[in-house]
């Protein structure tokens, strides 16, 4: 037998109704061309609730669960194929509607298999052998009835496969929907409504670096970029301003030669219906395209029909990037991307009212963007905006041009936004413009729902983290009570890990084991960095309280924040704080960073000192408390012992461990006392940058850091004393190690040694690039700290050193602190990546927020 071979296109995210007799073979066609997954079966969802797939009294059961699993499916994004007979309308009717509920294409696969085929095939059936004959030809005469009518009910495409040969011959095409070119990467440049203003389009694509080709009457025809970026129009080309015929030329042109990409407008849907000959009203600036598309009349008589199905091949808006960017003209909340119906469409086109009119007679508009929470970000146009600026990974591109204002375009991945004025006000506006898309400081509040619960928050480099309902709650708890105003809190640093445990006789920690690790993840550069002995701070230096309050909304006065790592405000008296922010400012300002960064802010990762400025309480309460219980206990303890060794009593085994440990508790006292010293005001406060996290409109994580420190050293060596005379910022002093040449890795241990066996507390190696992964693509540690052995004592008690203690210190696991090290580290890099990229405050807050909840899961205080 020959094969009739057909091709059936089925979009890939649709439902599939397959329609035909008992015994036409549908299950048998599923099965051949469709995952198992992807089938939903009356006759299984019938055994499923029956125990019984011919049961046909649990039929109405079996219908509501299959229309229930469709319905899942189909609200998760997947290919849907229902295996029923579907030959009634009613039953069609249904399944019509689910897909409309979820906005898909329904397709309609008609198995016409001849009458006697199907008896026979259910006669070899031992569960159908004795199915009443009527059965089938009733199925076969509501079958032919519904041949013609398919369409009308709403399936989108109908394939109808008549005879055996056709069906067995048949191959399912998926097909991409319209709307999904996630494949196409760019870089884009996405340009806002236009409205007939060709000149300033002209300049705006010039300024983006498109070079314009004109025809033989030097009219713009075509641009395209020299490095291969695409533009994205979206939408409103047309009316109001003084050359629509002009942009559309251009526009088509661009898309024609595949330079650009392009959604429609309302306006375009307006003028295509116009120029079909619908009735449409003459009004919001379509009087102007009309008399300008008959001037153009004249000249090229066709150009109105090629407008027109110029516009009716638009499609309602774009995924692209991978689904990280959603064009559309009018905006779309999450649950339409990429899906396809006339509800979206129509979202797409004229977004959404509330049904009320403002003092003007105009629609007020449902602000969808206030509520958008998706992944992908939203760009689009249709209300007019004083500016564009960012509201919940949405963005808004009409600055109206048209009204005198500006067209405004934004490059993707950069998320740069660039602009050009207006020459004029082309169409007086009927009310002024106002922001009604608002983004950055002037975004919505802070939302309870953004941190409440079991939270996930994606990230660039590491995924999706998820944040337990618990440690949410916890650090709700810390966040509402005692952090610092959020809108200055746009980073928490993460937490630490320490080098792998040292085997190096009476060592905890050692420096070897930190060098072998990076060098065995494919970290050749490490650079060693003097831990300080202070505390973590992170300090927002801006240039003035102006610059504080209009890029963060400081109240007034305030010019930055100095915090904890918990989000705390380092200082009780707010005095204190501008005078460090002061300090920190004049290094700045005198190595010239405000210009050579380009910015008028800077974010800082430091060590305020000394420790005991912040840890006062634990130091008083649990280590002063130990030293001053052993200063009073030993010498008594040692004089009766050294009483009794000279009355010739045994006790020397006695006497030496108790002597050994007064010299333990003697050096434990000695290290923690090194981190206090007195503090008057500023006097006697330092603080050590050793790193530049974030400037306006980029994060600078992933700067390698000797050019971080480098940086830093002319803000140390630039400082101007303050009034009270000492400098404030201190130095890092620093070594670069080479992992794989053994006399450098000495040359660090030796360091290492030097350092802490003159006090200080040790040092952190770091990869010497700011941001390194490894060859699977997993992060690499940002950090790890060798902390030295006297230090150590402090963390672990005075006697920790001894052989028995530490040979039981060594079964610490590190594997919890790691991986939570590595997740923080992610937190806080989105966290900056989305200040730079000026998103609003809740997107930036929410992965500060998980920085800070994450450090309530349990985990060894002390490692």
């Amino acid at each position: 037998m020959t094969l009739d071979r057909r091709s059936l296109g089925v979009p890939d995210l649709s439902l599939v109704v397959l329609v035909g007799t008992t015994g036409s073979g549908k299950s048998t066609f599923a099965r051949h061309h469709f995952l198992p997954t992807q089938i939903v079966s009356s006759d299984v969802c019938r055994g499923l609730v029956s125990d019984d797939e011919n049961d046909q009294s649990a039929t109405p059961d079996a219908f509501e669960l299959l229309h229930y699993i469709a319905g899942k499916r189909l609200a998760a994004g997947r290919l849907t194929v229902v295996d029923a007979t579907n030959v009634q309308p009613e039953a069609r009717r249904s399944l019509i509607q689910l897909a409309r509920e979820h906005d898909v294409l329904p397709v309609a696969i008609v198995l016409d298999v001849p009458e006697g085929e199907c008896a026979r095939r259910n006669g070899a059936r031992p569960d159908r052998a004795d199915m009443p004959s009527h059965v089938i030809s009733r199925q076969r005469r509501e079958l032919r009835r519904s041949l013609k009518s398919l369409e009308r009910e709403g399936f989108r495409k109908v394939h109808i496969l008549r005879g055996v040969e056709q069906v067995e011959g048949a191959e399912i095409a998926i097909e991409r929907r319209y709307n999904d070119l996630r494949h196409l990467t760019g870089p884009f440049d996405i340009i806002g409504d236009i409205h007939g203003c060709r000149s300033e389009l002209e300049t705006l694509l010039g300024k983006l670096g498109y070079a314009l080709r004109r025809d033989g009457q030097g009219r713009p025809v075509d641009a395209v970029h020299p490095e291969g970026r695409t533009a994205v129009f979206v939408g409103d080309l047309v009316d109001r301003g003084p050359d629509s015929p002009g942009v559309l030329r251009l526009v088509m042109g661009m898309v024609a030669s595949g330079s650009a990409l392009c959604v429609p407008g309302n306006h375009e849907n307006k003028l295509a219906r116009y120029l079909k000959g619908r009735k449409v009203k003459i009004a919001h600036g379509l009087a102007e395209t009309v008399e300008q598309l008959d001037r153009e009349h004249a000249a090229d008589p066709e150009f109105a029909d090629r407008a027109r199905e110029f516009i009716e091949s638009l499609v309602s808006h774009y995924v692209l990037d991978g689904g990280a960017l959603v064009v559309c003209h009018a905006g779309l909340p999450e649950k339409y991307h990429g899906r396809t119906s006339g509800r979206v469409r129509s979202h797409a086109l004229y977004g959404e009212t509330t049904g009320e009119t403002d003092e003007f007679g105009l629609p007020v508009r449902y602000p969808w963007a206030e509520d958008y929470r998706g992944r992908a970000a939203v760009v689009y146009g249709h209300t007019p905006t004083p500016r564009a600026s960012w509201l919940n990974n949405t963005l808004c591109l009409d600055t109206g041009c048209v009204f005198g204002g500006r067209m405004t375009a934004l490059r993707w991945p950069e998320r740069e936004i660039v602009d050009v004025p207006a020459e004029q006000v082309w169409y007086e506006p009927v009310r002024p413009l106002g922001n009604e898309a608002p983004g950055g400081t002037d975004g919505r509040p802070l939302d309870l729902a953004d941190v409440r619960g079991r939270r996930i928050v994606e990230t660039r480099h590491m995924g999706r983290i998820a944040v337990k309902e618990e440690n949410a709650a916890a650090a709700l708890e810390v966040m509402s009570r005692f952090a610092v105003d959020p809108r200055l809190l746009a980073y928490l640093p993460p937490t630490m890990a320490p080098a792998a445990t040292s085997a190096e006789e009476g060592y905890l920690e050692h420096p070897a084991e930190a060098f072998a690790a990076y060098r065995a993840d494919g970290v050749r550069q490490v650079i060693c960095e003097e831990k300080h002995m202070g505390s973590r701070a992170v300090a927002l230096v801006c240039r003035d309280p102006e610059v504080a309050k209009e890029h963060f909304g400081a109240p007034d006065g305030v010019s930055g924040m100095v915090y904890t790592r918990t989000g705390r405000p380092f200082f009780d008296d707010p005095r204190l704080t501008e005078s460090v922010l002061g300090g920190v400012r004049g290094g700045i300002e005198g190595a010239g960073l405000w210009q050579e960064l380009e910015t008028d802010w800077l974010l800082l990762d430091a060590e305020l000192m000394p420790w005991s400025l912040k840890a006062a309480g634990l130091l008083r309460n649990q280590y002063a408390a130990v030293g001053a219980a052993s200063g009073a206990v030993f010498p008594g303890v040692l004089s009766a012992l050294e009483g009794a060794a000279a009355r010739g009593v045994e006790v020397s085994a006695l006497l030496d461990k108790q002597r050994g440990r007064a010299v333990d508790a003697a050096a434990f006292t000695e290290a923690y006392r090194r981190y206090c010293w007195p503090v008057d005001g500023l006097d006697g406060i330092r603080m050590a940058p050793f790193q530049i996290l974030a400037a306006q409109g980029r994060s600078l994580a992933a700067l390698p850091h000797d050019r971080q420190l480098a940086l830093i050293d002319r803000m140390i060596e630039a400082e101007k004393p303050g009034a009270d005379g000492g400098p404030l910022l201190a130095p890092t002093r620093r070594l670069i190690v080479d992992t794989e040449d053994d006399a450098s890795v000495a040359e660090g241990v030796a360091w290492w040694r030097e350092l802490t066996e003159a006090g200080g507390e040790g040092m952190v190696v770091k990869p010497l690039q700011g941001f390194v992964r490894k060859g699977d693509g997993r992060l690499v540690q940002p950090g790890v700290k060798c902390r030295g052995r006297e230090y150590l004592r402090i963390v672990y008690g005075p006697e920790y050193t001894r052989p028995e203690n530490l040979d039981q210190l060594r079964q610490r696991h590190l594997g919890h602190k790691r991986s939570l090290a590595l997740r923080e580290y992610a937190l806080g890099l989105e966290a900056l990546d989305r200040l730079a990229d000026g998103e609003p405050l809740w997107r930036v807050h929410e992965a500060v927020f998980a920085v800070l909840a994450l450090e309530s899961e349990p985990v060894d205080p002390r490692l």
